[in-house]
Order: C-alpha cells, then sequence, then structure tokens
C-alpha cells in the first residue's frame, strides 16, 4: 500500500520501499524526519505550515508551530532548512532557502536594538525593603559592580537619605535613547504626562509628538496649533494640559488631547504659563511685555501685571505659596503677590536676557533658580530676597533651568552651545537654615557636566515625575532622553556626547543606533576642540569621569 506514490522521492523521504507519502513536495522540518530530511515526522510533518498533501504553504514555505521553515523540496534538509518545494518537488527560490547561520546574520541586522527603562523592578524592590522594616537609612552603599544593579533603588528611595549623599546615584548622566520626527523642526518645550508613561513634545510647526516614556518609541503626532507652541503646562490634579504658541493663543486639552477651549490671550508670543495651587487660576507671559492671571473655569482674564519694561521671558507660581515669579528681558526678576497689580519686589544681579526662572518645588520651597544670557545662574532665598549661591559654570549663555522633582538640592542648568550641568547644593545650603547673612554670595561648581549633549541650543529640559529620567529638547530638532548611570559601566562616559570624537555630525538615532551619521554640518572638530575646557579633570587618585572632586560616590574610595 502506497500513499500518492506519483513521485516517490520528491516530497518527502519514503519510509520504506513500499509506502510512500505524498510526492507533491515535502513536509516542513516539524520536528525532524526519520532519516534527518524534512519529510515524514511523528507529528504528521509540518503543522500549520504545509499538511499532508501540500508540502508548503501558498508561499511554499512549509513549517512547524514555532514559525521555522520546512526542508527543500527534494525532502532534504534539517527541521531549520530552507524553502518549501513546489507540486513537483522541485526545490523554490525563496530567501529561506539559506543557511542557518546566514538567517541569523540576516536577523541580527534587521533587528532593532531597543533601550527599555522600566521602573517597575526597582519600585518592586523598594517596596518590599518597606514592608519588612527598611527604612531608607538602612539602605546599603552601591559599589561599583554590575551585580549591585539589583540593588539599584527609584528616586525617592534615596530622598531623605543624606548621610551618604545619595543625589549622586540620581544624577541623569548615561545617554539612553534620541527621539526625533522624520519631519524635524526645532523643539520649544516638552513636557511629561502626569503619570509618567508618556513625554508630549511641542514643535515650533505647531505639532504635538507623543513618545512613548519606557520604550521610547513614536505613539502618535497631530496638529495642535497653527504656529510655533511655545509653553506647556498641567494642571496640578492631572486632569488639564494648557498650551500656548507664537499668536498669543492659549488651548485647553483633555488627557486624551481633546482641545476644549480656545483664549486669545496676548498680542505676541505666550513665554511661560504655570498654574495656581488649587488649579482654580493659571498665569501667562507674553513678549508683550504683560504677565497675566486668568480664571480657568470661565477662560476670563482677572488681573494683568505691568511692570516689565521688555519682553516677558518666563514666570512661575510658586507651589504653595500665592507669590508669582516673572523674568524678563529688562535684565530684572520681580516677585508679585497674584492679589495686587504691582509687584512687591525686584531682584537685580544679572546683566542679561532672563531666560528661566523656578521655584523649588520641593523640600523647604523657599528658593529660586534662575539662569540668563549672562552665562551664569543663581539661587535666591525668598526670606531675604538675596542670592545665596551664584553659577557661573558655563562658557556660553544658559538657556533653561530644572529642579530635580525628587531631591531638593539638585538642579540641572542647559545652554546654547548644549551642553548640560548638574549641581548638588546641599553642601552649600542647609535645609531649613538660611546661609545668606553674609554680602557675599557663594560661587560652586557642577558636580557633573555633558559638554555636548546636544549639538545645538537646549530649549527645554524636563524631569520625568520619578525622578529617573530626564528629557533634553532643543534647536537640534531632537529630544533626548538620560537616566541614571549604572554601576560598573566602563563606556558611560565615552561616547560622542562626552568626548565628541565624530565632531562635525548629526546624531540621529536609526534603529536607536546613536553613533549613526545622517547629515554632516559645517561645524568643524577644531571649533569643537576648543570647547574642551567644558570638562572637569579628576583629582589624584581613584576618579569617576565626571563626577568632581567635590563629591564621593559611597562604596568608592575617595
Amino acid at each position: 500500500m502506497s500513499y500518492n506514490n506519483n513521485n516517490s522521492n520528491s516530497g518527502g523521504q519514503s519510509y520504506n520501499s513500499s509506502h510512500h507519502y505524498n510526492g507533491r513536495g515535502g513536509y516542513s522540518g516539524g520536528r525532524g524526519g526519520y532519516n534527518g530530511g524534512g519529510g515524514y515526522s511523528r507529528d504528521r510533518g509540518g503543522d500549520r505550515g504545509g499538511n499532508r498533501d501540500r508540502g508548503g504553504d501558498r508561499d511554499n514555505r512549509g513549517g512547524d508551530r514555532d514559525g521555522n521553515y520546512g526542508g527543500d523540496g527534494n525532502g532534504h534538509g534539517n527541521g531549520h532548512g530552507g524553502g518549501g518545494g513546489d507540486r513537483n518537488g522541485n526545490s523554490s527560490n525563496q530567501p529561506y532557502g539559506q543557511s542557518l547561520e546566514n538567517q541569523l546574520a540576516s536577523q541580527e541586522r534587521r533587528t532593532a536594538h531597543r533601550r527599555t527603562v522600566d521602573h517597575g523592578n526597582n519600585m518592586g524592590r523598594w517596596y518590599i525593603n518597606r514592608s519588612i522594616g527598611l527604612d531608607d537609612q538602612a539602605i546599603g552603599k552601591i559599589r561599583p559592580e554590575s551585580s549591585y544593579l539589583i540593588d539599584l533603588l527609584p528616586s525617592p528611595a534615596y530622598a531623605n537619605n543624606h548621610k551618604h549623599n545619595m543625589g549622586i546615584m540620581d544624577t541623569q548622566t548615561k545617554f539612553v535613547h534620541l527621539s526625533s520626527n522624520k519631519a524635524k523642526h526645532s523643539i520649544n518645550t516638552v513636557k511629561w504626562t502626569p503619570e509618567g508613561r508618556r513625554l508630549v513634545v511641542a514643535s515650533h510647526i505647531g505639532e504635538f509628538t507623543v513618545w512613548n516614556g519606557m520604550t521610547f518609541n513614536f505613539e502618535t503626532i497631530m496638529q495642535a496649533h497653527d504656529s510655533a507652541i511655545l509653553s506647556l503646562k498641567y494642571s496640578h490634579n492631572d486632569e488639564w494640559l494648557l498650551s500656548g504658541d507664537q499668536e498669543g493663543t492659549i488651548k485647553y486639552w483633555q488627557p486624551n488631547f481633546n482641545n476644549v477651549n480656545i483664549l486669545k490671550g496676548h498680542t505676541d508670543g505666550i513665554r511661560d504659563i504655570a498654574f495656581s495651587p488649587n488649579d482654580t487660576k493659571f498665569l501667562t507671559c507674553s513678549d508683550d511685555s504683560s504677565i497675566k492671571i486668568w480664571n480657568f473655569n470661565n477662560g476670563q482674564e482677572e488681573r494683568t501685571l505691568s511692570g516689565h519694561h521688555w519682553d516677558v521671558k518666563t514666570a512661575d507660581w510658586h507651589p504653595n505659596l500665592g507669590l508669582i515669579v516673572s523674568g524678563s528681558k529688562d535684565n530684572l526678576i520681580k516677585l508679585w503677590d497674584p492679589r495686587a497689580p504691582t509687584c512687591i519686589s525686584t531682584l537685580h544681579g544679572f546683566k542679561h536676557t532672563i531666560t528661566k526662572a523656578r521655584f523649588q518645588p520641593n523640600g523647604t520651597k523657599r528658593l529660586l533658580a534662575s539662569v540668563s544670557r549672562d552665562r551664569s545662574c543663581r539661587i535666591f532665598d525668598l526670606r531675604t530676597m538675596k542670592d545665596i549661591l551664584v553659577i557661573r559654570d558655563h562658557e556660553t549663555d544658559l538657556s533653561c533651568v530644572e529642579w530635580h522633582p525628587i531631591h531638593p538640592s539638585m538642579l540641572t542648568t542647559a545652554a546654547y552651545d548644549g551642553s548640560m550641568n548638574h549641581y548638588l547644593l546641599n553642601s552649600y545650603i542647609s535645609e531649613g537654615k538660611s546661609e545668606s547673612n553674609s554680602n557675599t554670595s557663594t560661587s560652586i561648581e557642577a558636580t557633573h557636566k555633558i559638554p555636548y549633549a546636544h549639538e545645538r541650543a537646549i530649549h527645554a529640559l524636563e524631569y520625568h515625575p520619578l525622578g529617573h529620567l530626564l528629557c533634553s529638547a532643543g534647536a537640534d530638532r531632537s529630544a533626548r532622553f538620560w537616566s541614571r548611570a549604572r554601576p560598573n559601566d566602563p563606556m558611560g562616559f565615552q561616547d560622542a556626547l562626552y568626548t565628541n570624537e565624530k565632531a562635525g555630525a548629526w546624531y540621529y538615532g536609526v534603529n536607536n543606533n546613536i553613533n549613526a551619521v545622517i547629515e554632516p554640518t559645517s561645524q568643524s572638530k577644531d571649533s569643537a576642540n576648543n570647547n574642551h575646557a567644558n570638562q572637569i579633570n579628576g583629582n589624584a587618585g581613584f576618579s569617576v569621569p565626571g563626577i568632581s572632586g567635590d563629591f564621593s560616590i559611597p562604596g568608592i574610595g575617595t
């Protein structure tokens, strides 16, 4: 007895001389044939890919349930063999009829390596530690060994651990990913969604682009405004998003990006937006030299704060107090009572345009950080209305400043040359105490410097709500994500963002390859080498690249 013995040897290998199986093309490689061929096997040859009377599927690609391709049309090959045969038992010329090594090499080339930053594991470990009675002070030291990676906890775990100066562990020094649209435009502002799952990027052509907050892949894009978007702000109750554009228009957005209200707020571009502590009011500042306070519910203007004599570039509302700060192109910082039309104090010291001013969001909330185009950052004490720290650590004008959401004494500054610096102020400021009794302010240096964080000016800095990620964006039309460095990461500070070895090139990530050179620029290597003064020299003995000698990492000798 035989089965379809038209072509006894054309599809599957014959079991014996009198029992032939289907000469219409061999079975797929299943779990392996009796004679090593891609033919008859105990689980009936190929399932899902091929069946008894068809050696391959419609594409002549027999396969098993694991997606492996069957043997060739002559019944030869192994369980991972090439393409299926045709009805006459001839081998097909499918691209899958190649060696296993070539298939694996091709698959490796096609694989898009994407770095995922998932905070779930260390959050779970922290909750377990707390559930068994380990407080934050009992957390051990992180040593420079790969095995200590599992001991790295989220930023809130180190917030009150002043004994080991754990703020260094939460310094965002490691480049993770670069995200940019196909149609690239300058980015003016970015905002994390309140739960931290996504990042909203606002471009110069009025688009919202949403990126995933863990895998950093593209999610959606929409046309939000008709002109450049200059400002974004989420409410404290996480239910609303406000945006302001170059034409002075304000838009209300729900969390699903449904636009529910449009206001004509100013005659010029809206540079900043801030909510009151209870979200019933919000403020806007504009290049028309005015600051306006609005009723959020009905969208009516309640008050105009006049006092600046030039463009108002930045404004912020204190997280707890009825206090507003504004910075202008007239080199002045003014403090306002939102109930009064005149300012209550004016802070001097800057010699150029104030580009950003931000209240301390946690801790004592008594500090004010501001940066200017005179290359300085000043920290003011709101109790004395004087600057207690002056930072002159950049070689060019400063564009933005941002406080860390967890550590009250950590802040980050960015400049127009694309550099980014991190500072820890707890060695200079005692929480709850004022050190501004002297008439002279203190000058400090950066804890960590990233001299080539961007190719052009940085326009926006935004920390993840949990503090483990930092996003920066700017005129180079890209959003870049930074995370905490891992223990024992020898290549952590050896990429072009620190060394600038590939000067004169844009590093737009293709398949997350950060060294992919897409388009050359006119920047020369000689001009880039002139900026090496941004890098700080390590002390004698053991040092970590990018970490100043004034600080030490717990577990590493000084």
